[in-house]
C-alpha cells in the first residue's frame, strides 16, 4: 500500500535536487505555540521569521499564519481569511498557478499541512509537504542560506472547496451519527481533560484521539509508511467509508490527520476551523472527559 498522491509528499533529496527550478515555490511556515499557565490564553504565538532569517533552505520565503492568513479581529488565534483573502495572501507571496508549491516547517509538519489544507481549500492542487521538514533537512547536511527570498506577485483562480473547513455548528451536529467519525489530533492530556489550557477540559463527546505524534515517525519526524498510518486510524473506527472531522486547539494539528486521511484516499474529510479554542470555552456545547 502506497500513499495515494505521492506529489504531494516530496523528500528532502527531491528538493534538493531541485532547489534551482525556476518553478518552485518554497515557504519556511513555521510559528511556535508557547503555553503559559495563568495568563487565561492556551498559548502565546511567536512567528518563526527570526529562524527563517537565522538560516533556511535556500530560495525560500516566509508565510506567516498569524499576520497574513488569520482574521486579525477574532477572538480565536488563527481564523480563516475569506477564501479570496486567502488567495491574495498567496499570490502576494509569489503563489502562482504556474508553480508548484513547497511547504515546510520546523519541530513538526502541522504548520506546513495547515498551509497545504488552505490551499486545497481554495483550489490549488500543485503543493507538496516537505517529509520531515527543516529538521530533517538540518539532520541530512542539506545546505542553508541566510539570503531572504521575495518571490514575483503570483495568480490564483479560486476554485472552491467549502466543505474541507467545518463550524461548530456541523461538528455538533455530527454527534452520534454512526457515519460519522470525529478525531481530536491533540495529545492525550488535553483529549483526556488531564490539561485544561483552553478552557473547559475535555473532548467533543464521542471523538476519538489520533494525536499528531502518532502518525509521524519518533526519530526522523517524517510521515509513518502508510500501511502504519492506516492502520492507526482504523483502530479507531475511522474508515474510508465515513464521513471524517478532525479537529484540534485552533484548527493546526488537526490539518496533519488531515492530509494523512487525504493521502490515504479518504474522500470526506472535514477540519473544524479554530476548534478547542471555541468549542472549549462555549458553555452551550457540550463536552466529555475520560
Amino acid at each position: 500500500m502506497n500513499y495515494k498522491y505521492s506529489g504531494a509528499i516530496l523528500s528532502v533529496d527531491e528538493l534538493h535536487e531541485n532547489l534551482n527550478d525556476p518553478n518552485l515555490r518554497i515557504f519556511d511556515c513555521t510559528f511556535y505555540l508557547h503555553y503559559e499557565p495563568g495568563t487565561g490564553q492556551p498559548y502565546r504565538v511567536e512567528s518563526g521569521r527570526a529562524d527563517y532569517e537565522a538560516g533556511h533552505i535556500p530560495n525560500a520565503g516566509f508565510l506567516d499564519l498569524q499576520e497574513e492568513f488569520s482574521v486579525v479581529d477574532s477572538p480565536y488565534r488563527f481564523t480563516l481569511l475569506s477564501m479570496e483573502a486567502t488567495a491574495k495572501a498567496f499570490a502576494n507571496r509569489g503563489v502562482d498557478e504556474k508553480c508548484k508549491v513547497i511547504l515546510y516547517s520546523r519541530e513538526n509538519m502541522q504548520r506546513a499541512t495547515r498551509f497545504w489544507w488552505m490551499l486545497r481549500w481554495i483550489g490549488f492542487d500543485n503543493v507538496a509537504v516537505l517529509d520531515g521538514g527543516m529538521d530533517k533537512w538540518l539532520a541530512d547536511s542539506l545546505p542553508v542560506s541566510t539570503r531572504a527570498c521575495v518571490y514575483p506577485t503570483g495568480r490564483i483562480e479560486v476554485k472552491p472547496r467549502p466543505t474541507l473547513f467545518c463550524d461548530h455548528h456541523e461538528v455538533l451536529n455530527s454527534i452520534g451519527q454512526a457515519g460519522t467519525c470525529t478525531l481530536n489530533a491533540l495529545t492525550p492530556d488535553l483529549h483526556s481533560g488531564a490539561d485544561s489550557r483552553y478552557g473547559r477540559a475535555g473532548h467533543v463527546p464521542g471523538s476519538r484521539n489520533v494525536p499528531v505524534a502518532s502518525l509521524l515517525d519518533p526519530v526522523t519526524q517524517e510521515f509513518l509508511p502508510s500501511e502504519d498510518a492506516a492502520r492507526v486510524f482504523e483502530s479507531v473506527g475511522a474508515t474510508p467509508d465515513k464521513k471524517i472531522i478532525v479537529y484540534c486547539g485552533g484548527g493546526i494539528a488537526a490539518t496533519l490527520d488531515a492530509f494523512v486521511l487525504y493521502q490515504l484516499g479518504y474522500k470526506n474529510i472535514t477540519v473544524y476551523d479554530d476548534s478547542m479554542s471555541q468549542w472549549a470555552v462555549d458553555k452551550s456545547l457540550p463536552i466529555a472527559t475520560n
